[in-house]
């Protein structure tokens, strides 16, 4: 999950709320759009999987866990995401992922990535300025410093499953949002397009989700089709499109405690 937003006024539910008609408006959202509320989301931890293409052994796994907390006076929430080679790996290393977001608006606020490896980058995101440090991997890898002015504020791309949720979940809305990555130069717009209720087997399991396509604005191409719920683990299945063209398969379960 950890792993974007956007008028529709009264025809969205409350939200996170589902709707069960059918609306055709697009929401054209920002970071701070009073649509966007991640309060719906709680306390929780889950386990992703991804496998690629139609392999039936994972690639890589990693655990997220969602805690909440306060931060000058602002509500946050803070992800703790730990990752390790799946038994279908060929290398690959251990990392740990730690992001803070305000916890209505989704704003990214803190955003540290470690890896075995030796590489690192440590941001901090206060509105459209990005400071921190980041190294490569391996020994001989230099520190460098991060300083980086944005056009435009955009939600987590890691992310952007969030935001759909956040807004509420309706068959036939479309939501237009900016995203932003660390290792985008800017923000670009996404559309997500809610379309119906599904059946889909997830690890074993038939599980009842919301199929929501996310398509890169500018190139009308498809980057990937979420299948979301309004419990954990929230995003239960994924296909997202590489550049090669091959598709990452990650599904997701809820872990106890």
């Amino acid at each position: 999950m950890i792993t974007h937003l956007l008028l529709m006024g009264s025809l969205l539910s409350s939200p996170g709320s589902v709707g069960h008609g059918t609306v055709s408006d697009t929401l054209r959202l920002e970071v701070g759009s009073p649509e966007v509320d991640g309060r719906v989301f709680p306390v929780h931890r889950a386990l992703n999987r991804v496998y690629l293409g139609d392999g039936s052994e994972p690639v890589v796994t990693w655990t997220n866990e969602l805690t909440l907390g306060d931060s000058g006076g602002v509500p946050v929430m803070r992800w703790v995401t730990l990752g390790e080679p799946g038994p279908a790996a060929t290398g690959g290393h251990r990392w740990e992922l730690l992001q803070t977001y305000n916890a209505r608006t989704l704003a990214p606020m803190a955003y540290s990535n470690t890896s075995s490896s030796g590489a690192y980058m440590h941001l901090t995101i206060d509105g459209k300025q990005v400071r921190g440090v980041k190294r490569g991997p391996g020994g001989e890898a230099v520190e460098e410093p991060v300083d980086q002015t944005l056009d435009r504020l955009g939600f987590m791309a890691s992310a952007s499953d969030l935001v759909p949720m956040a807004v509420g979940l309706r068959a036939g809305s479309v939501m237009i949002a900016p995203v932003w990555g660390p290792n985008m130069p800017a923000a670009e717009d996404r559309i997500f397009t809610v379309l119906s209720q599904e059946t889909v087997s997830v690890e074993g399991a038939e599980v009842v989700a919301w199929k929501v396509e996310e398509r890169v604005a500018d190139t009308g191409s498809l980057y990937a089709t979420w299948w979301l719920t309004e419990e954990c683990p929230y995003m239960v299945l994924a296909e997202v499109v590489q550049s090669n063209g091959q598709v990452r398969r990650i599904t997701g379960v809820a872990l106890d405690g």
